[in-house]
């Protein structure tokens, strides 16, 4: 299977969720597609993403505000605060796991979204439910579960591809605030990946003029999509136009 021979459809316009007054719309894969390695990791190349056995990228007509965005491994050097992150959660043991269903795992992912996500629908979910989120039957992913002593904390989902990681969803005992458990998950990576000669970490869309999606800026440097292919963000692109 070669990226000539997909079949990219349109979906039908549908509210942002992330610019307000905003209308969206998705290029996806045929759902009956159920891609290679090779295939996967060269769509997440121009800038597509999974979300369970969804492959999706944003395509409004009007509006090219969400950037894919990828770490750049070998030069990333953390700042200050992630440094001080790094540090204090060296009391956490790290294990790669199967992407399978765990009771443990269904309890702190239905804690955190109850905390984080409350009144949005996403807090009602099912066993079966969570899985279909966060995986898929031909994707090669992995759940990485970060423990304090033998209570889990932090769950990352992680996709593995041909030339980097994808950094699909992380969900974290929202008790445990002053650990930034989000951050430390997304520097695990990034380590996991400069141990392995893996060259990026994808971390989804960046859009400028959205405060929840402006963090990934802070892991440099950062690369993002643009019609002239990955170019390196500079600081002065990152500040808000509503600055």
């Amino acid at each position: 299977m070669s990226r000539q021979d997909l079949e990219i459809y349109s979906t039908p316009e549908f509210s942002c969720s992330y610019l307000n007054e905003r209308t969206a719309v998705n290029a996806i894969l045929n759902p009956a597609i159920k891609p290679d390695m090779a295939v996967y990791s060269g769509l997440v190349e121009i800038g597509f993403r999974r979300s369970g056995t969804h492959i999706y990228r944003p395509q409004c007509p009007d509006c090219e505000a969400c950037r894919p965005s990828r770490v750049v491994v070998s030069k990333f050097r953390p700042n200050r605060s992630q440094k001080r992150c790094w540090k204090r959660n060296q009391d956490l043991s790290a294990k790669i796991t199967p992407a399978t269903h765990r009771d443990d795992y269904f309890q702190l992912y239905s804690k955190y979204l109850h905390a984080r996500h409350s009144g949005g629908g996403m807090e009602d979910a099912t066993e079966d439910s969570y899985l279909d989120f966060l995986t898929s039957p031909w994707s090669d992913t992995h759940f990485v579960e970060f423990r304090l002593g033998q209570r889990l904390v932090c769950v990352a989902v992680v996709d593995k591809l041909q030339r980097g990681y994808s950094s699909i969803y992380t969900f974290f005992d929202p008790d445990e605030k002053k650990r930034s458990l989000g951050v430390y998950s997304i520097l695990w990576q990034i380590a996991s990946a400069h141990s392995a000669g893996i060259p990026w970490v994808y971390l989804g869309y960046w859009i400028k003029d959205c405060d929840k999606m402006r963090y990934k800026m802070d892991y440099k440097p950062i690369e993002v999509q643009t019609a002239k292919g990955w170019i390196r963000l500079e600081k002065s692109d990152q500040t808000s136009s509503r600055s």
